[in-house]
């Protein structure tokens, strides 16, 4: 593995670990950095030996967004055109929110320091948070005259609802674990020294579930805010039929009738 890459992988036990490793940028994302994650997620919706995934950082924050840089860089060249900055939002940022959301695999989200802009959409869009004592969350857009995207405008009031969404994305003010906490924005907050131990406990119990069962629930919830009862209902009860035959469908009953741990495969 090459340690000095800008995001790094490794796949031990069942569980993917992506680590963004730009520490001296405070883990800024560059459209490669981006496009890598996006691979890496995608490779592991598909991969029976992935059952979980990590999103964790090195150095003192978490993701500081889009590395603006970039974005200086590009409008330096020269002239836009039209459609250029829709398409590049679109098959960018928010291409990679959409791969944290639509990776079949459980995506946990380990938070220290800063998770702003992109940053704090991708955390959004995980399926369950850590975040140590000192994380906070921001949506910085405003500060830079831009509108919030990569799927802010989306994420932010099916988690915090439309006031909270609205105050955090007006201001561009932080807001703390604890508040964040409060909010159900993040599933734990722990001291800093206890945050590798906490991601630990939830990826080694999501890599020995059924992962194809997890999958299908990922999927039902992340739909119910845009789905009607009569199209949600319909959903859960083919999805459930489709488990029906799974390998850890049989599992879970035979287990269950004679009174042992289940031996889940993820299939």
């Amino acid at each position: 593995m090459n340690t000095t890459a800008a995001v790094l992988s490794d796949t031990t036990d069942g569980i993917l670990t992506i680590t963004l490793n730009r520490p001296e940028a405070a883990n800024a994302v560059r459209p490669d950095d981006r496009d890598t994650i996006i691979a890496l997620l995608a490779a592991a919706a598909d991969d029976e030996k992935v059952r979980a995934v990590v999103l964790r950082a090195n150095g003192k924050h978490f993701c500081s967004g889009a590395d603006v840089a970039s974005l200086a860089d590009r409008r330096a060249r020269g002239e836009k055109r039209v459609l250029e900055p829709t398409r590049r939002i679109m098959n960018g940022a928010q291409k990679l929110v959409a791969s944290v959301l639509d990776c079949h695999k459980p995506v946990i989200a380990a938070v220290q320091g800063a998770a702003t802009g992109l940053g704090a959409h991708v955390v959004y869009a995980s399926d369950l948070v850590v975040a140590t004592e000192n994380s906070y969350f921001a949506e910085s857009f405003v500060k830079r005259g831009l509108v919030v995207d990569g799927g802010g405008c989306y994420l932010l009031p099916r988690r915090i609802g439309m006031q909270k969404a609205k105050e955090m994305a007006f201001f561009g003010e932080r807001l703390t674990a604890a508040e964040a906490l409060a909010l159900g924005l993040v599933n734990r907050v722990v001291a800093p020294a206890e945050l590798d131990a906490a991601v630990a406990d939830f990826a080694g119990r999501l890599a020995a579930a059924p992962t194809s069962a997890i999958a299908f629930t990922k999927r039902l919830l992340n739909d119910s805010p845009d789905t009607d009862r009569s199209g949600a209902f319909v959903a859960e009860a083919m999805a459930q039929e489709i488990q029906s035959y799974s390998h850890d469908s049989k599992e879970g009953v035979q287990a269950f009738i004679d009174k042992r741990q289940t031996e889940f495969t993820g299939w």
